[in-house]
């Protein structure tokens, strides 16, 4: 099958694009470049069912311009799996226009560009963001849902414009609501922010915060075996999936003590104070993935085991050890 995969380059995006070529699926990726690199698709480019184009998703000249003509040739698109965004929730909380750029608008011109060319399913990455600040466990039905940062709130008006796609011409979406992803790439997040200080400053480590923050994470491997399954085996219209670990997350402490015990420099860890790291940050959360373990699926590991996972694989890549 043809898949489109937007976001290619990046982080999760680069994952997916190797997972699908590894199933047999013939892979078309897109991507601006603004966090993706050239060197996560590295082994993508080897295989000769790839094909790769650089171009902003969210501008419909561009898009007209560098994709019209590839889909004009191509066979139908079984799926799009719309990944491009902003994952970046401070960025967007500093200026806005990056969510509503690199988030919906990304999206509204994916939908425009599946409706022209008959691609009729599309799975979207969406987050647990959308949920907002709340002391309730997050399960799919929640609502109001009530976002306190940029990210969150055109993530959340992604999943809106998706579901009227769906009435008007995609004959289904799979929405999947990730919890905070860790691994091998990552371009920004906890792990990755406290080894680049460590980097700077091997002597002390700068915890955001007071380190009670405890959250949800999956490995990012897993995560894409859990879209795939639920892409496989979920029927309905509209797939809407909370994705995650079954427990009920780990700590910005034990974080941060497993990156200096990795690092074996013995650094004194310094925490700024206060219940989350930035603004726009949920410092806990309980998130719920009954629905997905009733379709049949049950995760790998746990939050603390993908934490200590990713922290091995990037202070690798980012020559900590």
């Amino acid at each position: 099958m043809l898949m489109f995969v937007t976001g290619a380059a990046g982080f999760i995006g680069s994952h997916l694009v190797d997972r699908l070529l590894a199933m047999g699926h013939q892979v078309i990726g897109a991507d601006n470049m603004v966090r993706g690199t050239a060197e996560n698709l590295n082994e993508a480019n080897k295989n000769p069912a790839f094909r790769f184009y650089e171009v902003d998703l969210a501008n419909s000249e561009d898009v007209a311009r560098v994709l019209h003509p590839v889909f004009e040739k191509e066979a139908q698109v079984d799926t799009v799996w719309h990944l491009a965004a902003n994952s970046d929730i401070a960025a967007g909380v500093a200026d806005p226009g990056i969510d509503l750029r690199d988030t919906f608008l990304t999206t509204f011109q994916t939908l425009a560009l599946a409706r022209k060319f008959d691609m009729q399913s599309f799975a979207f990455a969406s987050t647990s963001a959308v949920y907002g600040e709340t002391p309730e466990k997050l399960v799919e039905t929640l609502g109001p849902l009530l976002p306190i940062s940029a990210y969150g709130a055109m993530k959340l008006a992604s999943e809106a414009i998706i579901s009227a796609a769906v009435e008007s011409f995609l004959k289904g979406a799979w929405i999947f609501r990730f919890p905070n992803v860790v691994g091998s790439r990552g371009t920004h997040g906890v792990i990755r922010d406290l080894i680049d200080k460590l980097l700077k400053e091997p002597g002390e480590l700068e915890v955001l915060g007071n380190g009670e923050q405890k959250k949800p994470y999956v490995h990012v491997h897993d995560l894409v075996k859990t879209m795939l399954f639920i892409w496989e085996n979920a029927k309905e219209k509209r797939a809407l999936y909370n994705i995650g670990p079954e427990d009920d997350g780990a700590q910005v402490s034990f974080i941060a003590q497993s990156i200096v015990d990795v690092s074996k420099t013995g650094a004194k860890l310094r925490y700024t104070g206060g219940d989350r790291g930035w603004v726009g940050d949920v410092p806990r959360f309980s998130y719920s993935i009954d629905k997905l373990t009733a379709l049949g699926w049950r995760p790998a590991d746990g939050s603390e085991g993908a934490v200590r996972r990713a922290i091995v694989e990037l202070a690798a890549e980012r020559g900590l050890v």
